[in-house]
């Protein structure tokens, strides 16, 4: 293998000198370059969500998610915040970056909140800590040669894809303005379509899954996203320009990345648990893999419990006892049982949904919209008061707002799991959905029945490979 210094060398001693055009030396590429990052800065300070046009302030989440997260910002990042928006409101980009980079050093150098509630729970910092705090039920075996396992695996896909659709139309908002501006939802506001962000990182995490099976390892799904995922957001953003500087797992997810306790995770563990069918602890062990490229501690905790709760459902036929037994496979003495053990209060104390969900938006009213955590508490209150009915759970996970499309695509393929293709009703089945578009690199286009033969050879070849 030649050494840097020959294949540098070789470069330079053949190269043959040339007299280029005037119009050759020209650096209009430098021009575009300019109005292509000063257009990425712009989306941090101000953007609207495509699907739903709900707005957004990056930067300003940044701060908040930061001392979601038991760190001071400091009355300089505050005072960063004020003049980067005026900044952007005045289009002084010269300003905008110096601000940008001077607030991204105080969120670096944040210092830690002695008196806050965050550090009196417990931090997991790996699997094998997380492990050690639960109890996990036996594995129940799920023939996944038989063709109800592919049904249940179609159902899965799609139902993702409806809730996915469905929430797309509505995230970023509260409940109580999407009451005013719509009335109660039960059908899609506009036509649908497949266009989402979230599914873009099970599609790499099958990728790199297909490959390596159950020994699949946080570096290969951060190297999937590397090569399959153009751009990302909040934390997957952060993550992906950590792992493109050679900055893997676990501190791809915590380095420079404020925003490691947020949805990004939460939204995504329902692969992991349709590649381990009635394995709690095989589905929670995927889950802290996938969920350490970006995330951290309660940020792994949201995917782990959307894992596990998607793994049994194949083998718990009652919702609300799948319910439970998925909060109780996540530690007692961490934040984030805090949460959905409140939502599960809220839900047996009350008989109207509603009521449940104004106590969880009360009680979180500090977190924002995209965080983990109100939205954890609307995948407990739509499970619990659906109780089954699809139409009912799409429905309430619908109307409670906030990061919707994440929420439904996650929570929607447990009754379609539980009862296979025959559950989903015809007219939210719409024909759209046989067709994945992605913006993947690869993967721009592919049909339903792709996606599920690719996700069901997948685990074929991985039980395989365990049995070999």
């Amino acid at each position: 293998m030649k050494k840097a210094w020959e294949l540098a060398g070789e470069l330079y001693w053949n190269a043959k000198p040339v007299v280029l055009s005037e119009e050759d030396q020209t650096w209009t590429a430098n021009l575009e370059t300019q109005r292509f990052y000063d257009q990425i800065l712009s989306l941090d300070w101000e953007s609207h969500v495509p699907g739903s046009g709900a707005p957004e302030r990056i930067m300003v989440a940044a701060v908040q998610a930061l001392e979601n997260r038991g760190y001071q910002a400091g009355d300089r990042a505050y005072e960063l915040l004020e003049e980067g928006i005026q900044a952007h409101r005045d289009g002084d980009y010269v300003k905008l970056h110096e601000i940008s980079a001077e607030l991204r050093y105080e969120l670096a150098h944040a210092k830690k909140d002695e008196t806050s509630d965050y550090w009196s729970y417990g931090q997991y910092t790996s699997f094998e800590q997380y492990e050690k705090e639960v109890q996990f039920p036996q594995k129940i075996p799920v023939d996944v040669e038989a063709p109800k396992f592919r049904d249940r695996l179609k159902a899965a896909w799609l139902s993702q894809m409806i809730g996915a659709a469905m929430g797309t139309m509505v995230e970023g908002y509260t409940s109580q303005n999407l009451y005013e501006a719509f009335g109660e939802v039960y059908e899609y506001l506009r036509e649908p379509n497949t266009y989402n962000d979230d599914i873009t990182y099970e599609l790499a995490f099958l990728d790199a899954f297909s490959r390596s099976g159950y020994e699949v390892t946080s570096k290969e799904i951060a190297l999937s996203w590397a090569g399959l995922v153009p751009c990302g957001w909040s934390a997957e953003e952060i993550a992906l320009r950590n792992i493109k500087s050679g900055i893997l797992p676990p501190e791809s997810g915590t380095f420079h990345n404020p925003f490691c306790e947020w949805i990004g995770a939460q939204m995504k563990g329902g692969i992991c648990g349709m590649a381990a069918p009635g394995d709690a602890y095989l589905a929670a062990r995927l889950a802290w893999a996938d969920g350490e490229v970006a995330h951290a501690n309660n940020g792994i905790l949201g995917e782990v419990f959307n894992a596990v709760l998607t793994s049994l459902a194949f083998t718990e036929p009652d919702v609300r006892t799948l319910l439970r037994r998925a909060i109780d496979l996540i530690p007692t003495d961490s934040e984030y049982h805090s949460v959905i053990s409140f939502a599960w209060e809220c839900c047996e104390r009350y008989e109207d949904w509603h009521q449940a969900l104004a106590d969880c938006q009360e009680r979180y009213k500090k977190y924002n919209w995209i965080h983990a955590y109100p939205n954890a508490c609307c995948e407990v209150i739509a499970l619990y008061y659906g109780n089954g009915d699809y139409t009912e759970t799409l429905h309430i996970v619908t109307m409670c707002g906030v990061d919707a499309d994440c929420n439904a695509g996650m929570i929607m393929p447990i009754p379609a799991i539980q009862q296979g293709m025959r559950i989903i009703p015809e007219k939210l089945a719409h024909p759209a959905f046989h067709e994945l578009i992605t913006y993947m690199r690869g993967m721009s286009r592919m049909t339903l029945d792709e996606l599920v033969d690719d996700t069901l050879n997948s685990i074929k070849h991985a039980k395989h490979k365990e049995e070999v």
